[in-house]
């Protein structure tokens, strides 16, 4: 693709990388490099990393995707899981009952670990895929009061989000607008909750629908980050995204620097 060419800094809060002993057969699906070349291309200056789903602990890829951050312009955010299922049926209920942690979960430990390591400078977590983590691990996450970005859609739903999440004193960074795959509905009820928690944020990652990205940084213009999806997206394509949207040229950077650099420091000049 070609070099785009805009007025703005932009940083990205949602970019997976993979360490290289897992990476994926595909040509350039989370390279370090094709990642660093790309986000140059788009006019990227800084992205939040993390790993891909893996079996039981991300130790180890937390650790690999840290020291792939070395000397790029890339932060890295850990991932973490968690022993208990993010639904809310019954049977969800039921299995939470019986669920405790092992010694593949993220422990409070872990958390603190993490937190004071100078190299993460945040947490990722995927409960449909990952489990969510128990009230210790989640309290410690508020203790250390650093950004938690949430997948959100279809296997976590924005309300299960507030009721999960949101009673904690940290940065909830939504993912999506809390609509995977491509779900109107749940972005519209993800904005809603804007107006009632004023530690959620909406990233803009593999959102493609304007009118619910209009809606978000027109009513609320201080809480939506832009996100790439790199690697399922491309980053030229997220950030044309954002230039077509019908919005003030100051709302633009806001989505594109100026509240990222405020919900996750690292990513600042």
């Amino acid at each position: 693709m070609l070099e785009l060419e805009h007025g703005f800094r932009v940083v990205d809060v949602h970019a997976r990388l993979e360490p290289d002993k897992h990476r994926r057969p595909r040509d350039g699906m989370g390279d370090p490099e094709q990642l660093e070349r790309e986000m140059h291309q788009a006019g990227v200056v800084r992205s939040v990393v993390f790993p891909g789903e893996r079996d039981g602990s991300y130790l180890k890829a937390n650790n690999a995707v840290a020291r792939m951050t070395v000397e790029r312009p890339m932060v890295a955010f850990a991932r973490v899981n968690g022993a208990r299922d993010p639904g809310s049926g019954p049977g969800s209920t039921l299995r939470n009952l019986a669920s405790s942690r092992t010694d593949d979960h993220t422990s409070p430990e872990d958390i603190e670990q993490y937190a004071y390591d100078d190299r993460f400078y945040g947490f990722k977590l995927h409960p449909p895929t990952d489990g969510l983590p128990d009230e210790d691990v989640l309290a410690e996450l508020e203790s250390v009061s650093l950004p938690v970005i949430v997948h959100g859609g279809e296997g976590f739903r924005p309300e299960a989000v507030a009721e999960s999440l949101l009673a904690y004193d940290f940065p909830v960074i939504l993912s999506h607008f809390g609509a995977h795959p491509l779900r109107k509905d749940l972005m519209e009820r993800a904005i809603d909750l804007l107006e009632t928690h004023d530690n959620l944020y909406l990233d803009t990652s593999a959102v493609r629908y304007r009118g619910p990205m209009e809606r978000a940084v027109l009513e609320h213009p201080d809480r939506v980050l832009f996100g790439s999806g790199v690697p399922g997206v491309h980053p030229n394509v997220a950030v044309m995204e954002i230039l077509t949207l019908d919005v003030p040229e100051d709302a633009m950077r806001k989505v594109f620097s100026n509240n990222p650099n405020r919900v996750i420091e690292a990513l600042a000049p």
